[in-house]
């Protein structure tokens, strides 16, 4: 299915990981130390996995998104894998962006010392109600023109590794007197900002259920933040379009990297259920254990398949790409929790306690189905989308198909 130099390539990130990340993962619900992380990515370079995604003039292994997934599962087998290879949100999408639409410039200012791994930064989207969130039209944060920069006033939250980042990649709403030309888009603009700029100040930490990973989900306060315009990335008013061309690719990759940790939790079911002998057989014995195993082989390979359909589509397509992305999304963030639900359960007492790292591994992938659009938003986007297609269809003249009929012969 994949080309051998990916097989290739996912067989080494295999066995970096399970020989060198896993002897070295902190305690359930402690966070990664940033020096042993440092030591491991130095590793993951020497063993030629480091940062899979980026184009090896950046010191990456040249993956184009379609083959990424059996990388970024072997990464994700290990909760602080991603990290270590440099290839976890919310780096990994924002080198993304920045490769797609950096300036020359921006790309030796940003990209490059955060594929290098030398800085990291985070994506300043969501705000306080009511303004962005699962509604990204209700951005509240301003940028106005201010000499020959701009001035940014806001407040964000949940601005994931914000505390240790080097830089932030902010959405700001931009009105029409701020954007270039008579009739320019009165819609929202990009900006690259440096952290230690004046007025930019790290807010109140938010405690969320994830723990493994440095930097936290603060708030963000820009205020009076003066940039100049060569901080713009992009086009004056076109961030909404952009925010969709790095989301799209970032919805799957997360799915790529927790689909990995899933089925960590099933190997470690599976050994419990060889090995567990429970009113005189073995659990993998019974059926009720049986059953739930199934259910998560299922999920396990109905999410790869989706995933693979996905990120081939956003190579040709970006578009429908994009829109496949929201059920991929969907999808996997439920089945993902439902694997190592499973296993938490089939595990008894064990699984629920720290000698086992299944209840942390719950933590860790429960927030996925809200951040990025919740599963309820994105249902009720995929709905609309199918809505919208089949009526256009009927009103092209192309005929029903299947129609099913009530019990009154009415349609």
């Amino acid at each position: 299915m994949y080309p051998e130099s990916v097989e290739e390539l996912r067989r080494r990130t295999r066995d970096f990981i399970r020989g060198t990340v896993l002897p070295a993962e902190p305690r359930p619900g402690q966070a990664l130390n940033l020096t042993v992380r440092r030591d491991l990515a130095q590793a993951a370079r020497e063993a030629g996995v480091f940062a899979p995604h980026m184009p090896v003039e950046y010191g990456g292994q040249g993956l184009a998104l379609e083959h990424c997934s059996p990388v970024f599962q072997e990464a994700g087998y290990s909760p602080i894998g991603p990290a270590v290879l440099n290839c976890m949100a919310p780096d990994e999408g924002n080198m993304h962006m920045l490769n797609l639409i950096g300036t020359g410039e921006q790309k030796k200012r940003f990209l490059a010392p955060l594929a290098a791994g030398e800085i990291s930064s985070c994506f300043a989207m969501s705000e306080p109600h009511p303004g962005a969130g699962s509604d990204p039209e209700a951005l509240a944060t301003t940028a106005v023109r201010d000499g020959s920069g701009w001035r940014i006033d806001g407040h964000k939250r949940f601005t994931s590794g914000a505390t240790f980042a080097g830089f932030a990649i902010v959405m700001a709403r931009t009105g029409a007197d701020g954007a270039t030309g008579k009739g320019a888009p009165d819609g929202a603009t990009i900006f690259l900002v440096p952290m230690d700029t004046p007025g930019v100040r790290l807010g109140a930490p938010i405690h969320t259920t994830d723990r493994y990973l440095p930097g936290g989900h603060p708030h963000v306060h820009f205020d009076g933040v003066h940039v100049p315009g060569s901080a713009v990335l992009g086009e004056v008013g076109l961030g909404f379009t952009y925010a969709q061309l790095r989301l799209g690719p970032a919805r799957l990759t997360h799915c790529m990297r927790w689909l990995g940790l899933a089925r960590r939790a099933m190997d470690i079911m599976l050994d419990r259920a060889n090995t567990r002998e429970i009113f005189g057989a073995h659990l993998s014995q019974l059926g009720i254990a049986q059953e739930m195993i199934a259910q998560s082989c299922i999920d396990l390979e109905t999410s790869d398949a989706i995933i693979a359909k996905c990120a081939s589509l956003l190579a040709v397509d970006p578009k429908a790409g994009s829109a496949l992305s929201s059920m991929a999304k969907v999808h996997c963030s439920e089945a993902v929790y439902r694997v190592i639900d499973r296993a938490v359960q089939l595990c008894g007492g064990d699984g629920v306690s720290d000698g086992l790292p299944l209840a942390q591994y719950l933590n860790e992938v429960r927030p996925f189905r809200i951040y990025d659009g919740s599963t309820e938003t994105h249902k009720w986007a995929i709905a609309r989308r199918a809505v919208s297609s089949r009526r256009r269809a009927v009103e092209g003249g192309e005929p029903f198909q299947g129609a099913v009929h009530n019990h009154d012969g009415e349609r």
